[in-house]
């Protein structure tokens, strides 16, 4: 069984080339270098489309909830 669905390998593709051409931006507004945050970044657009995407990670939950 698949872990990802086709929508989200398509959104993580359209990430990686937005990254590479300079225009895919973070929350903050910072263009984003990082191959690892772009993925994370295409996987978070990808869950929001409804997008079959498993649940972030229990460590990554509990970072994200206390940033305040």
């Amino acid at each position: 069984m698949a872990k990802y669905g086709e929508a989200a390998t398509r959104n993580v593709e359209s990430a990686m080339r937005r990254r590479k051409k300079g225009t895919l931006k973070s929350g903050s507004g910072q263009t984003v270098k990082s191959r690892k945050q772009a993925i994370a970044i295409a996987l978070n657009e990808a869950r929001g489309k409804g997008a079959k995407v498993p649940r972030k990670a229990a460590g990554a939950r509990a970072r994200v909830s206390k940033k305040r």
